[in-house]
C-alpha cells in the first residue's frame, strides 16, 4: 500500500477477510499534515539559539560521557537525568531512579535485613529521631527487591498463544 501496492490487492495476500482489517495496517498520513509537521519544526529551529544547535567541545563531551560513567553504582544504576542533581543526597536505596541489578539482589537482601535489625536497635534503645529514616530505607530496600522479584518474573513467564486455527471466508 504505501508502496503502491492497492489496499485489495495487499487484503487477499494478508488472508484478510475484511478491507478494514488491511487497511488498520496502512497508516496514511495526509500530505498536508506532513508539510505542517515540517513547518513547526522549521519554525520552532528558528526559535532557538543557534549555539543549542553546534558541535560540543571536547570538554563537554567529555563531561556528558562522564555523566553516565558516574551513575554507575554498587547497587545498578542510576537513571537521573543528564545534568540533575541527586535529590535524595545518595540515599540510593531510598532513590526511585535507582534501577537495581539483579546480580546484587543478596546485597539488597543484607541491606534490607541490617535496616530490619537497625530499627529493632533503635526502638530497644529510644532513638525515635533515627527510626523514621530507617523505616524509609526499608521501605525503599523492599522496594527494589520487589521490583527485582517482578522483572525476573515476567522473564520467565511462558505466553501461550494457543494453535492457529483458519476461520471460514464471510
Amino acid at each position: 500500500m504505501a508502496a503502491g501496492l492497492p489496499p485489495h490487492i495487499a487484503q487477499v495476500i494478508a488472508g484478510h477477510a475484511n478491507i478494514n482489517t488491511t487497511m488498520g495496517y496502512n497508516a496514511v498520513y495526509p500530505t498536508e499534515t506532513i508539510e505542517a509537521h515540517r513547518a513547526f519544526i522549521t519554525r520552532r529551529r528558528t526559535l532557538r539559539p543557534a549555539e543549542e544547535y553546534r558541535t560540543p567541545t571536547d570538554a563537554e563531551w567529555e563531561a556528558f560521557l562522564g555523566h553516565f560513567e558516574r551513575r554507575k553504582l554498587s547497587l545498578g544504576t542510576c537513571a537521573r537525568a543528564y545534568g540533575t542533581a541527586c535529590i535524595h543526597e545518595h540515599a540510593c536505596v531510598r532513590c526511585s531512579l535507582l534501577r537495581p541489578d539483579p546480580a546484587q539482589r543478596g546485597r539488597l537482601v543484607e541491606i534490607r535485613d541490617n535496616l530490619i535489625d537497625r530499627i529493632a536497635e533503635a526502638e530497644q534503645q529510644g532513638w525515635l529521631g533515627e527510626i523514621e529514616g530507617l523505616q524509609v530505607s526499608l521501605a525503599g530496600a523492599e522496594s527494589k527487591l520487589r521490583q527485582l522479584d517482578a522483572e525476573q518474573a515476567s522473564r520467565h513467564t511462558a505466553v501461550d498463544l494457543g494453535i492457529p486455527t483458519m476461520r471460514e471466508e464471510r
